[in-house]
C-alpha cells in the first residue's frame, strides 16, 4: 500500500504566522492537518521568515524555499 500523507503547502505555512518552529502536532492544533505521522510539505508559495519545520516528506522545491529563506527542515 502506498503511504497517504497530509499535504501542506508553504502558503499555509506562511499564513499562520508562527515564528521559530513549526511541528506536526502545531499544523493539528490549526485545524491544517488531521494526523501527525504522515505529513509532507510541498513549495507551493513562499516563506519570508526563517522557521524550522517538522515533518516526515518535504518536496524538493519546499526544502530550497525553506532553506532559501533562512530556515531549518527536520524529517521526522
Amino acid at each position: 500500500f502506498k503511504k497517504e500523507y497530509e499535504i501542506v503547502n508553504l502558503v499555509q505555512l506562511a499564513k499562520l504566522g508562527i515564528k521559530g518552529s513549526i511541528t506536526p502536532e502545531i499544523l493539528r492544533e490549526k485545524g491544517i492537518i488531521r494526523k501527525v505521522d504522515s505529513v509532507k510539505i510541498l513549495g507551493d508559495g513562499e516563506l519570508t521568515e526563517a522557521i524550522t519545520i517538522h515533518a516526515q516528506k518535504f518536496s524538493r522545491s519546499a526544502l530550497q524555499k525553506i532553506e532559501k529563506s533562512g530556515g531549518k527542515v527536520v524529517t521526522l
